[in-house]
């Protein structure tokens, strides 16, 4: 049962949304970041979008990613990202093993947190992006 599983708190794992270039018409892409001295095995990433536009209710599909190894002190590209979805709430669940213990954590990007004025430069994927921890 989900009750009888231990779920230890996320350390040193981040998801960064990273612009590919400093062009107008550059790419977004969303990355999963290892920050620990040791690999993550089984990564299930679930990614979706949700809120409103418009005063409309707004859902994406849901999608959903296998990252078989993240070695230790490194990233893996989870998903290209469109911009248009930067006004939803954009949902991350990411799941991974560490020795045979299951870490899992939510990461939200909120409405507008994704933006040209929240850019900061990320050491690990030498880009910009929005990092959330």
């Amino acid at each position: 049962m989900k009750k009888d599983i231990d779920f230890s708190p996320v350390t040193g794992v981040d998801l960064v949304v990273a612009k590919s270039a400093d062009e107008p018409e550059a790419q977004w892409d969303v990355y999963l970041i290892n920050r620990n001295l040791i690999e993550l095995e089984t990564v299930m990433v679930t990614s979706k979008g949700y809120g409103k536009l418009n005063g409309e209710k707004k859902k994406t599909s849901t999608l959903r990613h296998l990252i078989e190894k993240l070695e230790e002190q490194s990233y893996a590209k989870v998903e290209p990202i469109d911009p248009a979805v930067f006004k939803l709430n954009n949902e991350y669940w990411v799941s991974y093993f560490i020795l045979n213990q299951v870490f899992d954590k939510k990461f939200v990007f909120v409405p507008d947190s994704i933006t040209e004025e929240n850019l900061q430069y990320i050491p690990e994927l030498d880009l910009m992006g929005v990092r959330h921890a």
